[in-house]
């Protein structure tokens, strides 16, 4: 028997990216972002949740997307993941957030192989919906590969 889950979809660029909905905490609408000295170019700085500073980062960026102007639908996706064996607290800033949907577990596709090298260990897999490619992203690998190491806020006790 085929199992499904929910996913948040959001989109970056023309692309539409899927999270588990399980790790998603809050969705927030754009707000200022406190800026970090020499922070990598996908660490846009912090932003302050219930009194705790959370580090945010540019979906676009962390992806290798071009980095895009913020408008109405920019949103700020709050998120717990697991990186090096400890549950953390992260934000990404996305070009828009879509819908909490379902995706059957079994129609998951791995990414293609392509021929070239490339790191597609982000990726859990590959959906559609509504006709339209849907990447599952794997947050947990994602971040633990990020450049953003040191700079995480790991959840209280």
């Amino acid at each position: 028997m085929s199992g499904t889950s929910q996913f948040v979809t959001l989109g970056a660029a023309e692309e539409i990216y899927a999270a588990p909905v399980e790790m998603v905490q809050e969705i927030l609408e754009l707000r200022p972002i406190s800026r970090l000295p020499k922070a990598p170019a996908n660490l846009l700085g912090m932003i302050d949740v219930r009194s705790e500073g959370i580090p945010v980062l540019d979906l676009r960026a962390t992806l290798g997307l071009p980095v895009a102007g913020d408008d109405e639908n920019t949103r700020i996706v709050v998120l717990r993941f697991h990186a090096d064996g400890r549950e953390l607290r992260l934000a990404l800033k996305t070009d828009r957030v879509f819908e909490v949907t379902v995706l059957d577990d079994e129609t998951l596709s791995p990414p293609p192989p392509t021929g070239r090298r490339w790191d597609s260990r982000v990726i859990a897999g590959i959906g559609r919906r509504n006709g339209a490619f849907v990447t599952v992203l794997d947050l947990d690998r994602l971040f633990s590969l990020s450049d953003v190491d040191g700079l995480d806020a790991p959840l209280p006790n």
